[in-house]
């Protein structure tokens, strides 16, 4: 059997076509798959780097907040010390008031006693001068 000479070229131009297609494909596939190894390895390398920087912020943070609570504890303490303080001068101030209104009121009711004496001795008086003694 004879083959027509135009269908064998035709033949080996798509097979030469279709093989330099698929070493393109080839080539293409693997520098995308080179890229792709490239950029899985600067992933790897910028997400130890963003840990670290993580880690070290946290650790940066964290010493940063204890050292405010120390300070706002040692505040709190003073202003509790002065509140005590305070409380003990506002105490004794009410303590005097309480002695001096207890004394006041001693004072009145004296003066009350005093005065119902002056009253029965008035009265005793006025009776004696009307009785005629």
């Amino acid at each position: 059997m004879d083959l027509p000479k135009v269908n064998i070229a035709f033949a080996g131009s798509a097979i030469i076509a279709i093989c330099s297609t698929l070493g393109g494909g080839v080539w293409y596939a693997s520098s995308q798959a080179s890229i792709i190894e490239g950029l899985t390895s600067q992933v790897e390398k910028l997400t130890i780097e963003n840990s670290a920087t993580d880690r070290t912020n946290l650790i940066r943070d964290v010493e940063q907040n204890a050292d405010n609570i120390l300070e706002l504890t040692e505040i709190l303490s003073e202003f509790y010390e002065d509140m005590e303080d305070a409380d003990d001068d506002i105490y004794s101030e009410i303590d005097e008031l309480h002695q001096e209104t207890a004394s006041m009121a001693s004072h009145m009711m004296a003066i009350v006693k005093l005065q119902s004496r002056i009253a029965i001795l008035e009265k005793t008086v006025e009776f004696t001068r009307r009785d005629g003694m």
